[in-house]
């Protein structure tokens, strides 16, 4: 899939550690580095989240290592970054509900499990920088669009005080300690190897399985709640960038997005399109914790990162289907 190119460094001399690299946006970005011949990719997962099978086709590749552990042991976090010159942290417990029905273990993973990370950046001798996966759920109960990264409202869930949290522990950790440290505001990231299975799964997979099972899937509130939906490439060419970013780029967040602004109604049709369904959706109740609206105002990326989105969400889209006919 990636044939865009996102980096002007030779990474064949580089050595990369991916938390969560068994999830969907690590084996993606793992799958960037391998195939752009990076020395060593090496993966720290628990697969508490993630799935094996995203990493079966790099087992036979000799630039790949996986080591299996929990970011909640420090020593793990440690073991895990010997020799390592980027880290591209993606591990973490998302979803908000599932936050909502546990905010404990959404808290040890996300805040207990991102300090061990700092702190093994910290004492590191050889990690350069390191990204790590925030959110636009930080945004909170903020009405203003397009979101801008300086203005944020309070949290509306466990899950996005835990990545506000995130964000408060790598300024810190600048300041104290001159680690050098990019965050990555997510927004609502969709693509191949993204599963529909379980109990917290993401919109569009939802959607693509009822399209495929022919079973009408549930939208919560109206439907016109609306999202700034994100390619995964997108997602992939923003840690790419952040490896290498000048050092204005240290210490601060970014929005990752489109910079569209999709209802989910919309999505719904658009993938109906895609599969020649006639298929309507039910309409329940909104869900606890959920933003009513969200757009990404990307020019901080653009500038300070050189991000420039590859993919719109309907190209995003027509891909991501095709890849879930073809793998499920």
């Amino acid at each position: 899939m990636y044939t865009n190119n996102y980096h002007n460094t030779d990474l064949s001399k580089l050595k990369f550690l991916v938390t969560g690299g068994g999830g969907f946006i690590g084996s993606n970005i793992v799958e960037y580095l391998l195939n752009n011949n990076a020395k060593l990719v090496r993966v720290l997962d628990n697969f508490s989240n993630g799935y094996r099978e995203n990493l079966v086709e790099f087992k036979s590749n000799p630039s790949f290592e996986l080591i299996e552990g929990d970011i909640r042991d420090l020593q793990t976090c440690k073991d895990a970054m010997i020799d390592i010159d980027y880290v591209t942290h993606q591990a973490a417990l998302g979803s908000v509900p599932r936050s909502i029905n546990d905010p404990a273990t959404t808290n040890d993973v996300n805040i207990s499990g991102f300090l061990n990370m700092m702190i093994a950046l910290k004492e590191s001798t050889s990690v350069k920088r390191m990204i790590y996966a925030a959110s636009s759920s930080t945004y909170g109960d903020s009405k203003a669009l397009p979101k801008v990264e300086d203005n944020i409202g309070k949290p509306l869930s466990p899950y996005a005080v835990t990545k506000y949290v995130n964000e408060l522990y790598a300024d810190v950790f600048g300041k104290t300690y001159n680690t050098d440290v990019i965050g990555l505001r997510y927004f609502n990231v969709f693509g191949p190897k993204q599963s529909p299975n379980g109990a917290y799964a993401a919109v569009i997979p939802l959607f693509m399985q009822a399209l495929k099972d022919n079973n009408a899937p549930k939208i919560n509130g109206d439907g016109e709640q609306t999202r700034d939906f994100t390619f995964v490439d997108n997602a992939v060419q923003a840690n790419i960038r952040g490896f290498f970013a000048p050092k204005t780029a240290s210490n601060q967040v970014f929005n990752v997005a489109c910079g569209e602004r999709i209802s989910v109604n919309y999505l719904w049709d658009s993938l109906k399109n895609a599969a020649n369904s006639n298929l309507e959706a039910e309409y329940g109740p909104e869900r606890q914790g959920d933003v009513r609206d969200s757009l990404a105002d990307i020019s901080k990326a653009e500038k300070l990162m050189s991000y420039k989105p590859q993919f719109t969400v309907r190209e995003g889209l027509k891909i991501t289907w095709d890849y879930f006919v073809k793998h499920t």
